[in-house]
């Protein structure tokens, strides 16, 4: 593998690493140093993922995005300087992008995802952002390849995360050690439980199993097993599906400046995308189109932490990973982690 062709660390990546290989130790650093993201679309979250992943020691960090920086698409992103309106996102972020760990290799590409053909993707080992259409075609490539791949997101104050680890991602997890009784030991009726001892800790292999994107966004609502999960489902799912449909027929997310317009779309396609799910228009009440308009830097911060956080450990198969969506709502100031789609 990979890995093991990179065994070596050199003494500047472990003064670099120091508290990262403490934290989840040098195996997990060796597979994330050899390891490759892209990066799709270099907004807010893009910037908040780009810095996580940079800081964290990835191999190699490509930036891909074609659109130019607006005074709207900077207001969120800290890798852009002040006037680079007009400049590609990508490459304007590059230089603060890489000028955080000289180690990483950090490249801009200002072509679109959409344009990029099939085998482009397969030099990563995750991939992560983009429009509902192009997410769902390159999930199906990175399943077929064996790529992790992420989708992430934040609107307003609202923002979410999918992951699609695959069919089999294998990782370890830390458990307290049991310590079994021994069998001359016998005073007492404790004596036959096994005990927990937590100063001692072991290494535990595990294996989880992930849906498409497409399964996860396509849920059938009349089925009597999803409907008796409504209840618990987080109305952001509603929500997303809403603006990924704004986002296909638009070619834009809901813009402040045509707000009064984008609010009747958004009411509108609420009503079209329940009602296509047999879904009644009281699941998301009218008031969402308040707080779902441009990026907000803290729910960018916050997502984007998590979405980093679940790259690393995917990449390093480190901990359980987030399965599969994660939803933040800025307003309520909590998130929360719920499987969609196909167990």
């Amino acid at each position: 593998t990979m890995v093991e062709k990179e065994a070596i660390i050199s003494e500047e990546e472990a003064a670099q690493y120091d508290r990262q290989i403490r934290l989840w130790g040098l195996d997990a650093q060796k597979r994330l140093r050899a390891s490759r993201v892209l990066l799709v679309g270099l907004r807010g979250l893009g910037a908040e993922v780009a810095k996580n992943l940079i800081l964290a020691g990835v191999k190699g960090l490509t930036l891909l995005d074609h659109e130019q920086v607006t005074e709207e698409s900077s207001r969120a992103q800290f890798l852009i300087p002040g006037g680079s309106n007009g400049q590609n996102r990508a490459q304007a972020s590059l230089e603060r992008a890489q000028y955080l760990n000289p180690m990483v290799e950090v490249k801009a590409d200002t072509e679109s995802a959409e344009s990029k053909p099939r085998d482009f993707f397969l030099q990563f080992d995750a991939v992560s952002g983009c429009s509902r259409d192009l997410m769902i075609q390159v999930d199906q490539i990175c399943t077929e390849n064996n790529i992790k791949f992420f989708g992430g997101d934040v609107f307003g104050y609202h923002g979410y995360m999918f992951s699609n680890l695959g069919p089999e991602h294998q990782f370890v997890e830390e458990k307290p050690k049991v310590v079994k009784p021994t069998e001359e030991v016998n005073d007492g009726q404790d004596a036959k439980k096994a005990k927990i001892d937590p100063s001692e800790t072991t290494m535990v292999k595990k294996t989880s199993s992930f849906c498409s994107l497409k399964e996860a966004l396509e849920v059938d609502w009349t089925s009597e097993k999803a409907k008796a999960t409504l209840k618990r489902t987080p109305t952001d799912y509603f929500l997303l599906q809403v603006l990924l449909k704004f986002r296909t027929d638009k070619g834009r997310d809901p813009h402040p400046a045509t707000f009064p317009a984008d609010s009747q779309l958004l009411l509108q396609i609420r009503d079209d995308v329940l009602d296509s799910m047999g879904l009644g228009s009281e699941l998301l009440p009218d008031e969402f189109i308040s707080y779902c308009f441009s990026e907000m830097a803290p729910v960018c911060a916050v997502v984007g932490g998590v979405l980093g956080q679940e790259i690393v450990k995917a990449l390093s198969q480190r901990d359980a990973p987030h399965k599969n969506f994660f939803f933040f709502d800025g307003r309520k100031g909590s998130g929360v982690v719920d499987c969609l789609g196909k167990q």
